[in-house]
């Protein structure tokens, strides 16, 4: 199952549906199974803290990906600054949804097994996340 949370932001107006169905699609592409899946929306402040404590890193971030995952079972909570990917759509000319929808596709994949630490993986994260962008938007649009 896979559901939306927030702890000190607003959920921004997603069609939530619509996001289930494209992260349990990019998961069963990737050949695996859904399990439990929370996105869990906070402030940069929230998450800075989250990556002191638990990485030892002293710097603001979109996401951190907590991997729960068991074999093929893909589970985790991933957290997700909306202050970081409101500025990075701005910076990058999206909107917040389609930065939403890549943040949420870029943890999934850490989910399923993809990296990001060196320049080839993260071509390759690179090219599964645009791969994967079009799922989230409406076949109405």
């Amino acid at each position: 199952m896979i559901e939306f949370h927030s702890i000190d932001r607003e959920v921004p107006a997603i069609e939530s549906e619509l996001f289930v169905y494209a992260l349990s699609s990019l998961i069963n592409q990737e050949k695996r199974v859904v399990g439990d899946v929370n996105v869990i929306l906070c402030s940069d402040e929230y998450l800075l803290e989250m990556n002191r404590l638990h990485l030892d890193h002293d710097y603001y971030t979109d996401i951190i990906t907590f991997d729960y995952c068991v074999e093929d079972v893909v589970s985790g909570d991933l957290y997700v600054s909306l202050d970081r990917i409101t500025e990075n759509a701005n910076d990058h000319g999206v909107t917040l949804l389609n930065e939403f929808a890549r943040v949420c596709a870029h943890g999934v994949l850490h989910l399923c097994g993809y990296g990001d630490k060196s320049a080839d993986d993260e071509v390759v994260m690179r090219e599964k996340e645009n791969y994967y962008l079009p799922l989230f938007v409406s076949r109405e649009t």
